[in-house]
């Protein structure tokens, strides 16, 4: 496994500076469309914090894209196959869950991402990051509660989930193990 600290949190400092500057934001103009303070931007810019994946989630889609875009970007090299060794793996500075980054860079809308929360970690995150993908969840381990919207889905190892329209949603692993899930998305459609 990669290491889960520094070489991608300076990679996504980069990134996110690299996107502002690119779309010629000020640190003000991010801080409105995220909805994330300009004080913490700009530490995290410095890569003077880690960010956790919910605050992330409000950068990236300021930005039009999707967290996995946002850690694809940050360190994904081209090439058809991505080696174990070298795939991007995140760990939620708040949670502790480590989500793992599995498709080679392309120009294909799909990406494949496996994520491992521990027990009793829950992560909370608005529809506006689901705007721009479809997604599905399958558990391959340990259980998992889905929260979309109002809509509670308990889900069991082996069970597959495909969202709907973007709402907000939340992750739960309620024990006693880890949830051990993969999500196929598929960005740019509704």
């Amino acid at each position: 496994m990669n290491d889960i600290g520094d070489d991608l949190s300076q990679g996504i400092a980069r990134r996110i500076r690299a996107e502002r500057t690119q779309r010629e934001w000020s640190l003000a103009e991010l801080s409105e469309r995220s909805g994330v303070s300009k004080a913490m931007l700009s530490a995290i810019e410095r890569n003077g914090t880690s960010p956790t994946a919910a605050l992330l989630v409000r950068v990236a889609s300021a930005f039009g894209m999707t967290l996995s875009s946002l850690i694809a970007r940050a360190e994904l090299r081209g090439g058809s196959i991505l080696r174990e060794k070298d795939q991007p793996v995140w760990r939620d500075p708040g949670t502790g869950y480590i989500r793992r980054h599995l498709s080679p860079a392309s120009d294909m809308p799909l990406e494949l991402i496996r994520v491992e929360m521990p027990a009793g970690a829950k992560v909370s995150l608005p529809a506006s990051s689901y705007a721009f993908i479809r997604q599905q969840i399958w558990l391959m381990e340990g259980r998992l509660e889905f929260t979309e919207g109002d809509v509670v889905h308990v889900m069991e190892a082996g069970d597959c989930l495909a969202l709907g329209p973007p709402a907000d949603c939340t992750f739960y692993a309620p024990g006693p193990a880890a949830a051990i899930y993969l999500v196929a998305l598929m960005r740019g459609s509704q």
